[in-house]
Protein backbone atom coordinates (compact mmCIF):
# COMPACT_ATOMS: atom_id res chain seq x y z
CA UNK A 1 0.00 0.00 0.00
CA UNK A 2 1.14 3.61 -0.57
CA UNK A 3 2.52 5.31 2.57
CA UNK A 4 0.05 7.65 4.25
CA UNK A 5 0.62 11.36 3.81
CA UNK A 6 1.05 13.25 7.07
CA UNK A 7 -1.79 15.58 7.90
CA UNK A 8 0.53 18.58 8.26
CA UNK A 9 2.01 18.21 4.77
CA UNK A 10 1.65 21.09 2.33
CA UNK A 11 -0.48 20.89 -0.83
CA UNK A 12 2.59 20.64 -3.04
CA UNK A 13 3.94 17.77 -0.89
CA UNK A 14 0.57 16.05 -1.17
CA UNK A 15 0.62 16.38 -4.98
CA UNK A 16 4.15 14.96 -5.13
CA UNK A 17 3.17 12.04 -2.93
CA UNK A 18 0.10 11.37 -5.06
CA UNK A 19 2.22 11.36 -8.23
CA UNK A 20 4.68 9.00 -6.54
CA UNK A 21 1.82 6.64 -5.54
CA UNK A 22 0.29 6.68 -9.02
CA UNK A 23 3.66 5.98 -10.66
CA UNK A 24 4.30 2.85 -8.57
CA UNK A 25 3.38 -0.44 -10.21
CA UNK A 26 3.78 -2.61 -7.13
CA UNK A 27 0.67 -1.36 -5.38
CA UNK A 28 -2.10 -3.69 -4.32
CA UNK A 29 -5.71 -3.21 -5.29
CA UNK A 30 -8.00 -2.64 -2.32
CA UNK A 31 -10.08 -5.76 -1.62
CA UNK A 32 -13.40 -5.98 -3.47
CA UNK A 33 -16.20 -4.34 -1.59
CA UNK A 34 -13.77 -2.21 0.41
CA UNK A 35 -14.73 1.47 0.63
CA UNK A 36 -11.39 2.66 2.01
CA UNK A 37 -9.68 5.20 -0.28
CA UNK A 38 -6.27 6.72 -0.06
CA UNK A 39 -6.61 10.14 1.58
CA UNK A 40 -5.60 11.82 -1.70
CA UNK A 41 -8.35 10.04 -3.59
CA UNK A 42 -10.79 11.04 -0.87
CA UNK A 43 -9.67 14.64 -1.22
CA UNK A 44 -10.08 14.49 -4.99
CA UNK A 45 -13.53 12.98 -4.55
CA UNK A 46 -14.47 15.81 -2.22
CA UNK A 47 -13.29 18.39 -4.80
CA UNK A 48 -15.31 16.62 -7.53
CA UNK A 49 -18.34 16.55 -5.25
CA UNK A 50 -18.03 20.30 -4.73
CA UNK A 51 -17.91 20.92 -8.53
CA UNK A 52 -20.61 18.34 -9.46
CA UNK A 53 -24.31 19.33 -9.40
CA UNK A 54 -26.35 18.09 -6.44
CA UNK A 55 -27.55 14.41 -6.70
CA UNK A 56 -31.18 14.03 -7.80
CA UNK A 57 -33.67 13.00 -5.15
CA UNK A 58 -34.63 9.27 -4.79
CA UNK A 59 -38.01 9.81 -6.49
CA UNK A 60 -36.30 11.20 -9.60
CA UNK A 61 -33.93 8.21 -9.70
CA UNK A 62 -36.88 5.80 -9.59
CA UNK A 63 -38.57 7.72 -12.40
CA UNK A 64 -35.42 7.62 -14.55
CA UNK A 65 -35.04 3.89 -13.91
CA UNK A 66 -38.66 3.20 -14.90
CA UNK A 67 -38.20 5.29 -18.08
CA UNK A 68 -35.07 3.31 -18.94
CA UNK A 69 -36.94 0.05 -18.42
CA UNK A 70 -39.74 1.17 -20.70
CA UNK A 71 -37.15 2.16 -23.32
CA UNK A 72 -35.51 -1.26 -23.03
CA UNK A 73 -38.86 -3.03 -23.48
CA UNK A 74 -39.92 -0.94 -26.44
CA UNK A 75 -37.78 -2.58 -29.14
CA UNK A 76 -39.04 -6.10 -28.25
CA UNK A 77 -42.67 -4.89 -28.32
CA UNK A 78 -42.42 -3.17 -31.68
CA UNK A 79 -41.80 -6.26 -33.83
CA UNK A 80 -44.66 -8.12 -32.13
CA UNK A 81 -47.05 -5.34 -33.11
CA UNK A 82 -45.76 -5.41 -36.69
CA UNK A 83 -46.11 -9.20 -36.86
CA UNK A 84 -49.72 -8.90 -35.74
CA UNK A 85 -50.50 -6.24 -38.32
CA UNK A 86 -48.83 -8.34 -41.03
CA UNK A 87 -50.88 -11.35 -39.95
CA UNK A 88 -54.04 -9.24 -40.06
CA UNK A 89 -53.11 -8.02 -43.53
CA UNK A 90 -52.53 -11.62 -44.67
CA UNK A 91 -55.95 -12.60 -43.39
CA UNK A 92 -57.51 -9.84 -45.45
CA UNK A 93 -55.92 -11.14 -48.63
CA UNK A 94 -57.71 -13.96 -50.40
CA UNK A 95 -55.90 -17.29 -50.73
CA UNK A 96 -55.75 -19.42 -53.87
CA UNK A 97 -54.14 -22.78 -54.63
CA UNK A 98 -52.68 -22.85 -58.14
CA UNK A 99 -51.59 -26.18 -59.66
CA UNK A 100 -49.06 -26.33 -62.50
CA UNK A 101 -49.99 -29.16 -64.88
CA UNK A 102 -48.87 -30.34 -68.32
CA UNK A 103 -46.75 -32.86 -70.18
CA UNK A 104 -43.36 -33.94 -68.85
CA UNK A 105 -40.58 -31.42 -69.68
CA UNK A 106 -43.03 -28.63 -70.55
CA UNK A 107 -41.27 -26.39 -67.97
CA UNK A 108 -43.68 -26.50 -65.00
CA UNK A 109 -41.03 -26.54 -62.26
CA UNK A 110 -38.94 -23.90 -64.05
CA UNK A 111 -41.99 -21.60 -64.33
CA UNK A 112 -42.84 -22.19 -60.65
CA UNK A 113 -39.25 -21.51 -59.59
CA UNK A 114 -39.14 -18.34 -61.68
CA UNK A 115 -42.35 -17.08 -60.02
CA UNK A 116 -40.78 -17.59 -56.57
CA UNK A 117 -37.62 -15.77 -57.67
CA UNK A 118 -39.54 -12.84 -59.22
CA UNK A 119 -41.74 -12.49 -56.12
CA UNK A 120 -38.68 -12.30 -53.83
CA UNK A 121 -39.03 -15.73 -52.19
CA UNK A 122 -35.56 -16.83 -53.36
CA UNK A 123 -32.40 -14.71 -53.15
CA UNK A 124 -29.61 -14.29 -55.74
CA UNK A 125 -27.10 -16.35 -53.74
CA UNK A 126 -29.41 -19.39 -53.77
CA UNK A 127 -29.94 -18.99 -57.52
CA UNK A 128 -26.15 -18.85 -58.08
CA UNK A 129 -25.76 -22.03 -56.01
CA UNK A 130 -28.41 -23.81 -58.12
CA UNK A 131 -26.81 -22.55 -61.34
CA UNK A 132 -23.47 -24.06 -60.30
CA UNK A 133 -25.15 -27.32 -59.25
CA UNK A 134 -26.99 -27.61 -62.58
CA UNK A 135 -23.83 -26.74 -64.53
CA UNK A 136 -21.89 -29.48 -62.70
CA UNK A 137 -24.53 -31.96 -63.93
CA UNK A 138 -24.33 -30.53 -67.49
CA UNK A 139 -27.96 -29.35 -67.18
CA UNK A 140 -27.54 -25.56 -67.26
CA UNK A 141 -31.21 -24.84 -68.07
CA UNK A 142 -32.53 -26.81 -65.07
CA UNK A 143 -31.36 -24.45 -62.33
CA UNK A 144 -34.73 -22.67 -61.92
CA UNK A 145 -36.51 -26.02 -61.55
CA UNK A 146 -34.25 -26.81 -58.56
CA UNK A 147 -36.23 -24.25 -56.52
CA UNK A 148 -39.31 -26.48 -56.78
CA UNK A 149 -37.65 -29.90 -57.22
CA UNK A 150 -35.88 -30.28 -53.90
CA UNK A 151 -34.88 -33.94 -53.66
CA UNK A 152 -31.88 -35.55 -55.37
CA UNK A 153 -33.91 -38.05 -57.43
CA UNK A 154 -35.90 -35.23 -59.01
CA UNK A 155 -32.79 -33.16 -59.71
CA UNK A 156 -30.81 -36.07 -61.15
CA UNK A 157 -33.59 -37.14 -63.54
CA UNK A 158 -35.01 -33.67 -64.19
CA UNK A 159 -38.49 -35.03 -63.44
CA UNK A 160 -40.86 -33.94 -60.68
CA UNK A 161 -42.10 -36.91 -58.63
CA UNK A 162 -43.85 -35.47 -55.57
CA UNK A 163 -46.18 -32.46 -55.66
CA UNK A 164 -43.91 -29.49 -54.89
CA UNK A 165 -45.43 -26.85 -52.62
CA UNK A 166 -44.40 -23.21 -52.19
CA UNK A 167 -45.96 -19.85 -51.28
CA UNK A 168 -45.83 -16.33 -52.70
CA UNK A 169 -47.90 -13.17 -52.47
CA UNK A 170 -49.04 -10.38 -54.74
CA UNK A 171 -50.70 -7.15 -53.61
CA UNK A 172 -54.16 -8.69 -53.44
CA UNK A 173 -53.72 -12.48 -53.20
CA UNK A 174 -51.73 -15.16 -51.36
CA UNK A 175 -50.91 -18.10 -53.60
CA UNK A 176 -49.83 -21.65 -52.86
CA UNK A 177 -48.06 -23.18 -55.87
CA UNK A 178 -48.66 -26.91 -56.35
CA UNK A 179 -46.09 -28.20 -58.85
CA UNK A 180 -47.61 -31.45 -60.18
CA UNK A 181 -45.49 -34.15 -61.84
CA UNK A 182 -45.96 -34.48 -65.60
CA UNK A 183 -44.72 -38.04 -66.12
CA UNK A 184 -47.47 -40.62 -66.63
CA UNK A 185 -46.00 -42.83 -63.88
CA UNK A 186 -46.78 -40.15 -61.31
CA UNK A 187 -50.34 -39.22 -62.34
CA UNK A 188 -51.73 -40.31 -58.92
CA UNK A 189 -49.50 -37.63 -57.34
CA UNK A 190 -50.76 -35.11 -59.90
CA UNK A 191 -54.35 -36.02 -58.93
CA UNK A 192 -53.64 -35.32 -55.24
CA UNK A 193 -52.21 -31.91 -56.20
CA UNK A 194 -55.03 -30.95 -58.56
CA UNK A 195 -57.69 -32.00 -56.04
CA UNK A 196 -56.50 -29.15 -53.76
CA UNK A 197 -56.34 -26.50 -56.50
CA UNK A 198 -58.63 -23.54 -57.19
CA UNK A 199 -57.04 -22.56 -60.51
CA UNK A 200 -54.76 -24.38 -62.93
CA UNK A 201 -51.81 -23.26 -65.02
CA UNK A 202 -51.48 -25.59 -68.01
CA UNK A 203 -47.88 -25.33 -69.21
CA UNK A 204 -47.35 -26.19 -72.89
CA UNK A 205 -43.96 -26.30 -74.59
CA UNK A 206 -43.85 -24.37 -77.85
CA UNK A 207 -40.58 -26.09 -78.84
CA UNK A 208 -40.83 -27.94 -82.14
CA UNK A 209 -41.97 -31.51 -81.54
CA UNK A 210 -42.59 -31.12 -77.78
CA UNK A 211 -46.12 -29.70 -78.07
CA UNK A 212 -47.07 -32.45 -80.52
CA UNK A 213 -45.75 -35.21 -78.20
CA UNK A 214 -47.74 -33.90 -75.23
CA UNK A 215 -50.93 -33.28 -77.23
CA UNK A 216 -51.07 -36.51 -79.20
CA UNK A 217 -52.92 -39.59 -77.96
CA UNK A 218 -51.15 -40.88 -74.86
CA UNK A 219 -49.59 -37.48 -74.06
CA UNK A 220 -50.11 -36.04 -70.61
CA UNK A 221 -51.46 -32.67 -71.83
CA UNK A 222 -54.83 -34.26 -72.68
CA UNK A 223 -55.06 -36.42 -69.54
CA UNK A 224 -54.08 -33.55 -67.24
CA UNK A 225 -56.75 -31.24 -68.72
CA UNK A 226 -59.47 -33.89 -68.27
CA UNK A 227 -58.35 -34.63 -64.72
CA UNK A 228 -58.14 -30.94 -63.81
CA UNK A 229 -61.72 -30.35 -64.96
CA UNK A 230 -62.95 -33.45 -63.14
CA UNK A 231 -61.11 -32.51 -59.94
CA UNK A 232 -62.76 -29.07 -59.80
CA UNK A 233 -60.16 -26.78 -61.39
CA UNK A 234 -62.71 -24.39 -62.85
CA UNK A 235 -60.33 -21.74 -64.24
CA UNK A 236 -57.37 -22.50 -66.49
CA UNK A 237 -54.46 -20.32 -67.60
CA UNK A 238 -52.76 -21.86 -70.64
CA UNK A 239 -49.15 -20.63 -70.75
CA UNK A 240 -47.30 -21.38 -73.95
CA UNK A 241 -43.76 -21.72 -72.62
CA UNK A 242 -40.28 -21.85 -74.23
CA UNK A 243 -41.26 -19.13 -76.69
CA UNK A 244 -37.60 -17.99 -76.53
CA UNK A 245 -36.40 -21.34 -77.94
CA UNK A 246 -34.42 -21.06 -81.21
CA UNK A 247 -36.99 -23.30 -82.96
CA UNK A 248 -39.75 -20.81 -82.03
CA UNK A 249 -38.21 -17.31 -81.67
CA UNK A 250 -41.44 -15.75 -80.28
CA UNK A 251 -43.25 -16.73 -83.49
CA UNK A 252 -46.89 -15.61 -83.66
CA UNK A 253 -47.60 -18.40 -86.16
CA UNK A 254 -46.48 -21.08 -83.69
CA UNK A 255 -48.48 -19.47 -80.84
CA UNK A 256 -51.64 -19.30 -83.01
CA UNK A 257 -51.16 -22.92 -84.16
CA UNK A 258 -51.03 -24.19 -80.55
CA UNK A 259 -53.99 -22.04 -79.44
CA UNK A 260 -55.99 -23.22 -82.48
CA UNK A 261 -55.41 -26.89 -81.62
CA UNK A 262 -56.00 -26.53 -77.88
CA UNK A 263 -59.24 -24.50 -78.03
CA UNK A 264 -61.56 -27.23 -79.42
CA UNK A 265 -60.01 -29.81 -77.09
CA UNK A 266 -60.59 -27.59 -74.03
CA UNK A 267 -64.21 -27.08 -75.14
CA UNK A 268 -64.73 -30.85 -75.45
CA UNK A 269 -63.25 -31.27 -71.94
CA UNK A 270 -65.98 -29.06 -70.48
CA UNK A 271 -64.26 -25.67 -70.26
CA UNK A 272 -65.96 -22.49 -71.42
CA UNK A 273 -62.99 -21.11 -73.36
CA UNK A 274 -64.30 -17.52 -73.45
CA UNK A 275 -64.99 -17.27 -69.69
CA UNK A 276 -62.74 -19.80 -67.98
CA UNK A 277 -59.57 -20.05 -70.09
CA UNK A 278 -56.84 -17.52 -70.91
CA UNK A 279 -53.85 -18.07 -73.21
CA UNK A 280 -50.53 -16.21 -73.02
CA UNK A 281 -46.94 -16.68 -74.22
CA UNK A 282 -44.07 -16.80 -71.67
CA UNK A 283 -40.48 -17.84 -71.19
CA UNK A 284 -40.16 -19.61 -67.83
CA UNK A 285 -36.36 -19.70 -68.03
CA UNK A 286 -35.98 -15.96 -68.74
CA UNK A 287 -39.05 -14.83 -66.76
CA UNK A 288 -40.47 -13.00 -69.80
CA UNK A 289 -44.15 -11.95 -69.55
CA UNK A 290 -44.46 -13.30 -66.02
CA UNK A 291 -44.23 -10.53 -63.40
CA UNK A 292 -44.14 -7.62 -65.84
CA UNK A 293 -45.55 -7.17 -69.32
CA UNK A 294 -43.43 -8.16 -72.27
CA UNK A 295 -41.04 -5.68 -73.82
CA UNK A 296 -41.96 -4.85 -77.42
CA UNK A 297 -38.34 -5.45 -78.45
CA UNK A 298 -38.80 -9.10 -77.36
CA UNK A 299 -42.26 -9.75 -78.80
CA UNK A 300 -43.91 -7.13 -81.03
CA UNK A 301 -47.29 -8.81 -81.47
CA UNK A 302 -48.31 -9.50 -77.83
CA UNK A 303 -50.43 -6.73 -76.28
CA UNK A 304 -52.09 -8.73 -73.50
CA UNK A 305 -51.44 -8.96 -69.75
CA UNK A 306 -48.64 -10.85 -68.00
CA UNK A 307 -49.08 -13.99 -65.86
CA UNK A 308 -49.14 -12.20 -62.47
CA UNK A 309 -51.87 -9.81 -63.70
CA UNK A 310 -54.08 -12.68 -64.88
CA UNK A 311 -53.59 -14.65 -61.64
CA UNK A 312 -54.40 -11.56 -59.55
CA UNK A 313 -57.62 -10.80 -61.43
CA UNK A 314 -58.97 -14.35 -61.74
CA UNK A 315 -62.35 -14.90 -60.06
CA UNK A 316 -63.18 -18.18 -58.35
CA UNK A 317 -66.44 -19.27 -56.68
CA UNK A 318 -66.62 -18.26 -53.01
CA UNK A 319 -66.76 -21.00 -50.37
CA UNK A 320 -69.08 -20.90 -47.37
CA UNK A 321 -67.19 -19.99 -44.15
CA UNK A 322 -70.33 -20.75 -42.10
CA UNK A 323 -70.94 -24.16 -43.70
CA UNK A 324 -70.20 -27.53 -42.07
CA UNK A 325 -66.49 -28.10 -41.36
CA UNK A 326 -64.91 -30.39 -43.95
CA UNK A 327 -61.12 -30.87 -44.05
CA UNK A 328 -59.80 -33.97 -45.86
CA UNK A 329 -56.47 -35.01 -44.30
CA UNK A 330 -53.57 -35.15 -46.77
CA UNK A 331 -50.83 -36.03 -44.31
CA UNK A 332 -50.06 -36.35 -40.58
CA UNK A 333 -47.02 -36.30 -38.28
CA UNK A 334 -45.99 -36.00 -34.62
CA UNK A 335 -44.70 -32.71 -33.22
CA UNK A 336 -45.36 -32.38 -29.47
CA UNK A 337 -48.75 -33.85 -30.31
CA UNK A 338 -50.67 -34.99 -33.39
CA UNK A 339 -50.57 -32.64 -36.39
CA UNK A 340 -52.74 -33.11 -39.51
CA UNK A 341 -52.33 -31.31 -42.84
CA UNK A 342 -55.03 -30.55 -45.37
CA UNK A 343 -57.16 -27.99 -47.13
CA UNK A 344 -60.33 -26.67 -45.51
CA UNK A 345 -63.02 -27.29 -48.15
CA UNK A 346 -65.93 -25.88 -46.13
CA UNK A 347 -66.55 -24.11 -42.81
CA UNK A 348 -64.11 -22.38 -40.45
CA UNK A 349 -61.73 -24.03 -37.97
CA UNK A 350 -60.77 -22.07 -34.81
CA UNK A 351 -58.52 -22.73 -31.82
CA UNK A 352 -60.42 -24.58 -29.08
CA UNK A 353 -63.01 -26.10 -31.47
CA UNK A 354 -64.33 -29.57 -30.61
CA UNK A 355 -64.45 -31.59 -33.85
CA UNK A 356 -64.62 -35.21 -34.96
CA UNK A 357 -62.28 -37.18 -37.25
CA UNK A 358 -64.22 -39.50 -39.56
CA UNK A 359 -64.62 -42.38 -40.30
CA UNK A 360 -63.21 -43.55 -36.95
CA UNK A 361 -65.46 -41.11 -35.04
CA UNK A 362 -62.64 -39.81 -32.81
CA UNK A 363 -63.57 -36.67 -30.87
CA UNK A 364 -60.71 -34.15 -30.99
CA UNK A 365 -59.93 -30.62 -29.82
CA UNK A 366 -58.05 -28.02 -31.88
CA UNK A 367 -54.93 -26.92 -29.97
CA UNK A 368 -53.33 -24.68 -32.61
CA UNK A 369 -53.58 -23.82 -36.32
CA UNK A 370 -50.75 -22.92 -38.70
CA UNK A 371 -51.40 -21.28 -42.05
CA UNK A 372 -48.26 -21.46 -44.25
CA UNK A 373 -45.67 -20.79 -41.51
CA UNK A 374 -47.78 -18.45 -39.36
CA UNK A 375 -49.80 -19.37 -36.29
CA UNK A 376 -53.40 -18.17 -36.62
CA UNK A 377 -56.46 -18.26 -34.39
CA UNK A 378 -58.83 -19.43 -37.12
CA UNK A 379 -58.70 -20.49 -40.77
CA UNK A 380 -61.35 -20.03 -43.46
CA UNK A 381 -62.29 -22.32 -46.37
CA UNK A 382 -59.69 -22.61 -49.12
CA UNK A 383 -56.74 -22.38 -46.70
CA UNK A 384 -54.02 -25.04 -46.57
CA UNK A 385 -53.44 -25.60 -42.87
CA UNK A 386 -51.61 -27.67 -40.30
CA UNK A 387 -53.81 -28.33 -37.27
CA UNK A 388 -52.55 -29.71 -33.96
CA UNK A 389 -55.18 -31.95 -32.36
CA UNK A 390 -55.59 -33.50 -28.93
CA UNK A 391 -57.62 -36.65 -28.26
CA UNK A 392 -56.17 -38.77 -31.08
CA UNK A 393 -52.87 -40.52 -31.81
CA UNK A 394 -50.99 -40.07 -35.06
CA UNK A 395 -51.14 -43.81 -35.85
CA UNK A 396 -54.97 -43.70 -35.69
CA UNK A 397 -55.15 -41.29 -38.66
CA UNK A 398 -54.76 -42.06 -42.38
CA UNK A 399 -54.78 -39.89 -45.51
CA UNK A 400 -58.38 -39.55 -46.66
CA UNK A 401 -59.86 -39.18 -43.18
CA UNK A 402 -61.94 -36.02 -42.82
CA UNK A 403 -62.08 -33.52 -39.94
CA UNK A 404 -65.69 -32.36 -39.53
CA UNK A 405 -68.32 -30.97 -37.13
CA UNK A 406 -69.49 -33.07 -34.21
CA UNK A 407 -73.14 -32.16 -34.87
CA UNK A 408 -72.96 -32.56 -38.67
CA UNK A 409 -70.26 -35.11 -39.47
CA UNK A 410 -69.38 -36.23 -42.98
CA UNK A 411 -70.83 -39.60 -43.99
CA UNK A 412 -68.66 -42.74 -43.90
CA UNK A 413 -69.73 -45.40 -46.43
CA UNK A 414 -68.59 -48.54 -48.23
CA UNK A 415 -70.85 -48.07 -51.27
CA UNK A 416 -72.46 -45.24 -53.23
CA UNK A 417 -74.22 -44.50 -56.51
CA UNK A 418 -72.30 -42.48 -59.08
CA UNK A 419 -72.74 -40.97 -62.50
CA UNK A 420 -69.72 -42.02 -64.56
CA UNK A 421 -68.41 -40.89 -67.92
CA UNK A 422 -66.31 -43.61 -69.53
CA UNK A 423 -63.27 -42.01 -71.18
CA UNK A 424 -61.07 -44.75 -72.53
CA UNK A 425 -61.17 -48.37 -71.45
CA UNK A 426 -58.15 -50.62 -71.77
CA UNK A 427 -57.97 -52.74 -74.93
CA UNK A 428 -60.64 -55.44 -75.09
CA UNK A 429 -62.08 -54.39 -71.73
CA UNK A 430 -65.84 -54.27 -71.13
CA UNK A 431 -67.28 -51.98 -68.46
CA UNK A 432 -69.82 -54.11 -66.62
CA UNK A 433 -70.72 -55.32 -63.13
CA UNK A 434 -67.59 -56.82 -61.58
CA UNK A 435 -65.21 -54.27 -63.16
CA UNK A 436 -62.40 -53.33 -60.75
CA UNK A 437 -60.40 -50.09 -60.65
CA UNK A 438 -58.66 -47.64 -58.29
CA UNK A 439 -60.87 -44.85 -56.95
CA UNK A 440 -59.36 -41.36 -56.38
CA UNK A 441 -61.71 -39.05 -54.42
CA UNK A 442 -60.29 -35.98 -52.55
CA UNK A 443 -57.31 -37.48 -50.65
CA UNK A 444 -58.67 -41.07 -50.71
CA UNK A 445 -57.06 -43.73 -52.90
CA UNK A 446 -58.98 -46.99 -52.61
CA UNK A 447 -59.60 -50.09 -54.72
CA UNK A 448 -63.22 -50.38 -55.81
CA UNK A 449 -65.59 -52.62 -57.73
CA UNK A 450 -68.59 -51.76 -59.90
CA UNK A 451 -71.34 -53.98 -58.47
CA UNK A 452 -74.30 -52.83 -60.58
CA UNK A 453 -75.04 -50.79 -63.70
CA UNK A 454 -78.27 -48.95 -62.86
CA UNK A 455 -78.98 -46.77 -65.90
CA UNK A 456 -77.32 -45.59 -69.10
CA UNK A 457 -77.89 -41.92 -69.84
CA UNK A 458 -78.25 -40.92 -73.49
CA UNK A 459 -77.10 -37.32 -73.52
CA UNK A 460 -78.45 -36.61 -77.02
CA UNK A 461 -81.94 -37.89 -76.24
CA UNK A 462 -81.86 -36.15 -72.88
CA UNK A 463 -81.45 -32.79 -74.61
CA UNK A 464 -84.11 -33.44 -77.24
CA UNK A 465 -86.77 -35.14 -75.10
CA UNK A 466 -89.58 -33.47 -73.22
CA UNK A 467 -88.77 -33.50 -69.47
CA UNK A 468 -92.49 -34.12 -68.65
CA UNK A 469 -92.49 -37.44 -70.50
CA UNK A 470 -90.69 -39.93 -68.30
CA UNK A 471 -89.10 -42.73 -70.25
CA UNK A 472 -88.34 -46.10 -68.66
CA UNK A 473 -84.79 -46.53 -67.41
CA UNK A 474 -82.38 -48.34 -69.70
CA UNK A 475 -80.55 -50.84 -67.52
CA UNK A 476 -77.51 -51.97 -69.54
CA UNK A 477 -75.46 -55.13 -69.17
CA UNK A 478 -72.29 -53.31 -70.27
CA UNK A 479 -71.19 -49.95 -71.73
CA UNK A 480 -68.44 -48.77 -74.11
CA UNK A 481 -66.11 -45.78 -74.39
CA UNK A 482 -67.86 -42.41 -74.23
CA UNK A 483 -70.93 -43.76 -72.42
CA UNK A 484 -72.48 -42.03 -69.39
CA UNK A 485 -73.82 -44.48 -66.83
CA UNK A 486 -75.25 -44.46 -63.31
CA UNK A 487 -73.75 -47.33 -61.37
CA UNK A 488 -73.16 -48.60 -57.84
CA UNK A 489 -69.56 -48.51 -56.61
CA UNK A 490 -68.34 -50.59 -53.66
CA UNK A 491 -65.15 -50.33 -51.60
CA UNK A 492 -63.82 -52.61 -48.85
CA UNK A 493 -62.94 -49.89 -46.30
CA UNK A 494 -65.05 -46.99 -45.00
CA UNK A 495 -64.50 -43.78 -46.98
CA UNK A 496 -65.74 -40.23 -46.30
CA UNK A 497 -67.74 -38.79 -49.21
CA UNK A 498 -70.78 -36.59 -49.88
CA UNK A 499 -73.19 -36.05 -52.72
CA UNK A 500 -71.72 -33.83 -55.43
CA UNK A 501 -74.72 -31.49 -55.11
CA UNK A 502 -73.96 -30.95 -51.38
CA UNK A 503 -70.16 -30.78 -51.52
CA UNK A 504 -68.48 -30.85 -54.96
CA UNK A 505 -65.02 -31.22 -53.40
CA UNK A 506 -66.02 -34.44 -51.61
CA UNK A 507 -68.26 -35.72 -54.39
CA UNK A 508 -66.10 -35.83 -57.56
CA UNK A 509 -63.72 -38.65 -58.40
CA UNK A 510 -61.72 -40.50 -61.05
CA UNK A 511 -61.29 -44.20 -61.79
CA UNK A 512 -57.90 -45.45 -62.93
CA UNK A 513 -56.54 -48.84 -63.84
CA UNK A 514 -53.07 -49.94 -64.94
CA UNK A 515 -51.80 -46.37 -64.98
CA UNK A 516 -54.64 -45.00 -67.13
CA UNK A 517 -57.62 -42.79 -66.28
CA UNK A 518 -60.61 -44.75 -67.58
CA UNK A 519 -63.55 -42.76 -66.15
CA UNK A 520 -64.50 -39.59 -64.30
CA UNK A 521 -67.61 -39.20 -62.19
CA UNK A 522 -69.63 -37.66 -59.39
CA UNK A 523 -71.46 -39.09 -56.39
CA UNK A 524 -75.24 -38.90 -56.89
CA UNK A 525 -76.52 -40.95 -53.92
CA UNK A 526 -75.08 -42.13 -50.60
CA UNK A 527 -76.61 -44.47 -47.98
CA UNK A 528 -78.82 -42.86 -45.30
CA UNK A 529 -77.07 -41.09 -42.41
CA UNK A 530 -75.49 -43.49 -39.94
CA UNK A 531 -75.46 -46.37 -42.44
CA UNK A 532 -72.47 -47.51 -44.53
CA UNK A 533 -74.53 -49.39 -47.14
CA UNK A 534 -77.84 -49.17 -48.97
CA UNK A 535 -80.22 -51.41 -47.06
CA UNK A 536 -81.95 -54.03 -49.20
Amino acid sequence: MAPPIPSHATASDADAAADDWAARDDFEEPPAGSHSHPPVAAAAAEEAAEEAPPAPPAEDIKEIESNLQSLELQPSDAPQDSVQTEAEERNRKRHLNVVFIGHVDAGKSTAGGQILFLSGQVDDRTIQKYEKEAKDKSRESWYMAYIMDTNEEERAKGKTVEVGRAHFETETTRFTILDAPGHKSYVPNMISGASQADIGVLVISARKGEFETGYERGGQTREHVLLAKTLGVSKLIVVINKMDDPTVGWSKERYDEIEGKMTPFLKSSGYNVKKDVQFLPISGLLGANMKTRMDKSTCKWWNGPCLFEIMDCIEVPLRDPKGPVRMPIMDKYKDMGTVVMGKIESGTISEGDNLVVMPNKANVKVISIYCDEDKVRSAAPGENVRVKLSGIEEEDIAAGFVVSNVGNPVGAVTEFNAQLQILELLDNAIFTAGYKAVLHIHSVVEECEIVDLIEEIDLKRKKESDPKKKKPKRKPLFVKNGAVVVCRVQVSNLICIENFSDSPQLGRFTLRTEGKTIAVGKVVAVPPAGSATFKA
